[in-house]
């Protein structure tokens, strides 16, 4: 089987993209699992982002990557917080603060027209000229309470337009099926097919 490291410490997103790979003949490890820490996400864009990580984590470990850079882009925000969504709420951001900023940035607000973006990168070695590059986008709006138990970031408050439920009250089943990630990484699915079958 091909080894390829992912490059995340998301441990919930790790278990998305393993799910959705898994019927691949392909050994996903974790960049944790080799010693390979965060890298910086110095850039403004989804793509960029995602390439310098796969980048990253290949030039440490020497083999194939994958990368997601992924987030909430809000139209009332212009678009954010986008690819801030993991720090939105600042030095002490976790999923809660993140959330609650975001209600309150959108309190009084009718526009909660929303989506989720990914963009997935795949690269056969450090200095591949021809990354693969997968993107998907999830559209709902912003709820004003949180529902649901079920996945993580914002999902409690992301409310998806085909089912009427908030992202925390699809099945992890489901959500894989219609989500930004879950998109991309169809698509991911289907090219790397062509490489490894």
């Amino acid at each position: 089987m091909k080894k390829i490291v992912i490059a995340t410490s998301n441990k919930k997103k790790l278990e998305e993209i393993k799910a959705l790979l898994s019927a691949l003949p392909i050994e996903i490890i974790p960049q944790s699992d080799l010693g390979v820490k965060s890298c910086e996400e110095p850039f403004n864009t989804f793509i960029e982002n995602a390439l310098v990580k796969a980048r990253f984590a290949s030039e440490q470990t020497g083999l194939p990557a994958i990368a997601d850079d992924s987030g909430l882009c809000v139209d009332a925000l212009n678009g954010g917080p986008g690819v801030f969504s993991a720090r939105f709420s600042g030095e002490k951001r976790n999923d809660e603060n993140n959330n609650n900023k975001l209600l309150n940035d959108l309190n009084n607000n009718e526009n909660r027209r929303a989506h989720y973006y990914c963009a997935i990168v795949f690269i056969k070695n450090f200095s591949d000229p021809q990354p693969i590059i997968t993107e998907g986008i999830w559209q709902g709006e912003i709820l004003h309470v949180r529902k649901g138990h079920n996945g993580f970031g914002y999902d409690p408050i992301f409310m998806d337009y085909k089912t009427d439920l908030s992202a925390a009250e699809l099945s992890p089943g489901l959500k894989n099926r219609i989500s930004h990630r879950g998109q991309a990484l169809q698509k991911l699915k289907q090219k790397l097919k062509i490489l490894y079958g």
